[in-house]
């Protein structure tokens, strides 16, 4: 079977690219110049967003709050050049409704629709103090935006003061002037002014604008202003001895986050001295106390809607600089931070002890924290500026004993998170009518980005044609036609932020393409084939060049979907390789130069069933009535539910059976049989769709019996000892050998003839000449039945005849000693040395001791118990 998704046939494939419509090529696409961005606005302030597209003419564009149509009123309109303008932000209306929310802008010409990114708007948010001037003042409520106002005027004196970034300078721009805002402070006039416009580009404000603020507020002993707000920490009294550590703590919640400064003694607390360290989240602290740091301290909570002020606290150093040893303690641990890349992290770490403990850092996974960015405030807390993913971690503060292993350790985790951004775009493209348009969006963060597509900014649902696949970055269209045209936008969002990418599908389609083919009809032909046929369209057909045959499993999704194409003059294809049982869809398309037609109708149907493919058979004759049949179960067999076994004489017509055999059986006996004629034995294999093809077997029994007259049940604990003993017998008779040649060799070298010639006895009488293996008798090798009794009367008589040829080669008679020491020699070997063989030496001289052989006790089993001379037969033949 052709794989899925194999492409179509290069030549239609090229002629298909071919066509194009006449804009194709020009720049028509869609794109966001400007998108809205996330905001805090001030309430009662304006509020203006920003939304900038390129593309051809004529572009609309449309906001959305919420995912709600925006429509022109007084308080909210759109800009000539897109962007949105809210002439008084308000964080709750009469209505109850609020100009909270998400905000995103439509952009939409003649090839489609694309939406912006969400900008998340906010309203700044921090409650205003209640001021008190002396004891019988009223509590009166004033307005003090920062950020609203580039100078201020207080009382008539210009106060200087700027808002905090160019994040909430957006809010504020095209703000000439503010109608002056009266607090009346127990019959005197405290007059707030907006003297000039606020500058597009701003910093923080510096001690010295809030020192003037904290004085104006603060107009004299006798009209002293205690604030009273809610935070969250306000800084508490302290005793402290001289050369401690002091730490001060005050803490609140606002949009945007309030920045926070100290004041002692109702002034702003001198930064530049190196024991004081002012940390983000409102933290102070003094090391090296003396004398001279006593004093009232708070502090004060500013951003663009407000300020606030603390309670205060006192600060008392007491007695003088102790001696006495005291271990390191860490007083305060950094703690666990979630921010954003390019932000800034301090991790605090204070610690006391006598004398003053080192503090150092280091990373639980053992990574180096590295130098770059890195920074110590005061005497040992971490700063890491310009924060990237990989700083993400748990950070361990250690505080130890200057020259000990004593230390004391506390840690805290850094998570830094990424916004969304994209690897990989998804890529504008043209395709054919009936093609495939595949669109690719690759995006990373911290924490992985989810990914949603759109098509003309409405949520794309999945159907049968349409496919998100690897994490809905890939989308698949099947299938396209003229509906499927549109902008395509993959937007990768996490919790860090959000941003889009579009891509704009062309719909290739040309004027005077065939009608869908006709009349398709599918007919099952055999468990892998089906024969499809189908007649051709109705409408120009003149310029078809062929068909394409678009084949898929019933149960498959569509982009497991193949082709096959067809020439112009055929009008029916069969389709092989196909899977029994199993249902397939097929739809015709025509082909031209041009294009392609739409699809024809689709036509379902199922291949037949296949019976199981033949089982190997293996057939064992067990005795003379029985005979064992086996096969193995293997895949090839496919689904079957069991075996059948036949078996029947051959000169007979009629089986035996069927024997039904579980699908798990893999052997069955046939008993009963006779010896005298041969037995054909068959076996196949079946299910649900019939039975398939068997395999067959003959097998005749009448050898079997003819094989257990000729060889009879042999003894094997007897031939089992035979060989053990042969075995045995070798290994000693070639090193007694092997030791009497050494001995010969050295008579010869020392010239003692007598010796040499005894041990030349006796070798002659305990080795064994080498036979060729041709002139063993054969009669022992074939029947096993034979008596060993024949076997050693013929070595006997061999021996008297090799006997009597030495003799006349050698007529020497050896002496009464050499005889005698023969003779014991000959007696003095073992029955199991009859299959040792050891060459002899040639000597010059050569003496030979005859001796008669003794009787030899017959065996009931034939073989012989020891042996006095040499065997020159067969040895062990059983």
């Amino acid at each position: 079977m052709a794989p899925p998704g194999s492409a179509l046939p290069a030549c239609l494939l090229g002629l298909l690219l071919l066509v194009c419509r006449g804009d194709f090529g020009r720049s028509s696409e869609l794109a966001f110049v400007v998108e809205p961005s996330d905001d805090i606005a001030v309430p009662e302030q304006p509020l203006i967003l920003y939304c900038q597209v390129e593309g051809i003419q004529p572009i609309t564009i449309t906001w959305r709050k919420n995912g709600v149509m925006i429509v022109d009123s007084e308080n909210a309109f759109m800009l000539a050049n897109g962007s949105l303008y809210v002439s008084r932000f308000q964080r709750v209306r009469g209505d109850g409704s609020s100009d909270e929310g998400e905000y995103d802008c439509m952009a939409q010409n003649h090839y489609g629709l694309l939406v912006s990114r969400k900008a998340k708007v906010q309203a700044a948010t921090q409650h205003l103090p209640q001021t008190t001037v002396g004891h019988s003042a009223s509590v009166q409520r004033f307005a003090l935006v920062l950020g609203s106002c580039g100078d201020i005027a207080l009382n008539g004196q210009a106060v200087q003061s700027r808002p905090f970034g160019p994040q909430q300078s957006s809010s504020v721009r095209g703000i000439e002037h503010r109608p002056q805002q009266h607090l009346p402070l127990n019959g005197a006039e405290l007059q707030l002014a907006c003297i000039s416009t606020a500058p597009a580009e701003s910093s923080p404000p510096s001690t010295k604008d809030y020192a003037k603020i904290s004085e104006g507020i603060h107009a004299g002993p006798a009209e002293q202003v205690n604030a009273m707000s809610d935070f969250h920490i306000h800084p508490q009294n302290a005793v402290v001895e001289e050369g401690g550590v002091a730490r001060f703590q005050c803490q609140i919640h606002g949009l945007p986050e309030p920045v926070i400064l100290w004041h002692k003694n109702s002034m702003p607390v001198n930064t530049d001295n190196e024991r004081y360290t002012l940390l983000p989240k409102g933290v102070l602290q003094i090391t090296g106390l003396r004398a001279e740091d006593s004093g009232i301290f708070h502090c004060v909570a500013t951003n663009i809607a407000n300020v606030k002020f603390s309670r205060e606290a006192r600060l008392t150093v007491s007695g003088s600089h102790s001696t006495v040893y005291k271990d390191p303690m860490i007083l305060v641990g950094p703690e666990n931070l979630t921010l954003t890349v390019h932000q800034t992290a301090v991790l605090e770490c204070i610690a006391t002890g006598n004398p003053r403990p080192i503090v150092s850092w280091s990373r639980l996974d053992g990574r180096p924290i590295g130098v770059e960015g890195i920074q110590v405030l005061g005497t040992g807390n971490l700063m890491i500026s310009d924060l990237t993913v990989q700083h993400s971690g748990i950070y361990v503060c250690a505080a130890n004993k200057p020259g000990t292993r004593v230390r004391r350790t506390a840690q805290g985790s850094l998570v830094v998170q990424a916004p969304a951004e994209f690897v990989q775009h998804p890529q504008s493209i043209s395709r054919p009518v009936g093609t495939t348009a595949i669109f690719t969006c690759v995006a990373q963060g911290e924490p992985p980005p989810q990914i949603t597509w759109l098509r003309n900014g409405q949520i794309l649902e999945t159907s049968d044609h349409i496919k998100l696949k690897n994490n809905n970055s890939t989308l698949s269209i099947y299938g396209i036609n003229q509906a499927d045209e549109a902008i395509y936008q993959c937007l990768a969002e996490n919790s860090a932020g959000s941003t889009q990418a579009s891509a704009r599908l062309t719909v290739l389609w040309a004027d005077g393409l065939p009608s869908p083919p006709q009349g398709v009809r599918a007919e099952t032909v055999s468990a892998t084939t089906i024969q499809v046929s189908w007649e051709k369209p109705l409408q120009n057909t003149k310029e078809i060049i062929g068909y394409v045959l678009h084949i898929r499993k019933a149960a498959d999704p569509v982009e497991m979907e193949y082709q096959e194409a067809v020439s112009k003059s055929t009008f029916q294809q069969l389709v092989t390789d196909l899977e029994p049982s199993t249902s397939y869809s097929f739809y015709i398309k025509a082909y031209t130069s041009r294009g392609a037609s739409k699809a024809s109708e689709v036509t379902v149907v199922s291949t037949l069933g296949e019976v199981p493919a033949m089982p190997s058979l293996f057939i064992k004759v067990i005795n003379s009535t029985t005979v064992q049949a086996t096969w193995e179960p293997s895949i090839k067999l496919g689904q079957h539910e069991g075996f059948k076994l036949y078996y029947r004489k051959v000169h007979l017509s009629q089986y035996t059976g069927p024997v039904l055999l579980a699908s798990n059986v893999t052997a069955y006996n046939i008993t009963h049989l006779d010896a005298s004629v041969v037995y054909e034995v068959k076996l196949l294999a079946y299910n649900q769709h019939g039975d398939g093809n068997s395999t067959v077997r003959f097998v005749s029994l009448r050898e079997t019996v003819e094989r257990t007259v000729l060889n009879p049940p042999c003894d094997c604990m007897k031939d089992e000892q035979n060989n053990k003993t042969s075995t045995t017998g070798i290994i000693i008779g070639i090193h007694i050998g092997v030791t009497c040649i050494i001995f010969c060799i050295l008579f010869l070298m020392f010239g003692y003839r007598g010796r040499l010639l005894m041990c030349k006895n006796v070798q002659e009488q305990l080795s064994t000449p080498q036979i060729p293996r041709s002139q063993r008798s054969a009669t022992g090798l074939v029947l096993n039945g034979a008596t060993r009794r024949d076997r050693n009367d013929r070595d006997l008589n061999g021996k008297q005849l090799d006997m009597n040829e030495l003799e006349r080669l050698f007529p020497a008679s050896p002496s009464q000693e050499q005889q005698e020491k023969g003779i014991t020699s000959a007696h003095s070997l073992s029955a199991s040395h009859d299959e040792t063989q050891i060459s002899t030496l040639p000597l010059d001289e050569f003496s030979i001791i005859e001796e008669q052989p003794e009787p030899l006790p017959k065996n009931p089993h034939g073989s012989n118990s020891a042996a006095l001379a040499p065997d020159h037969g067969p040895a062990n033949e059983g």
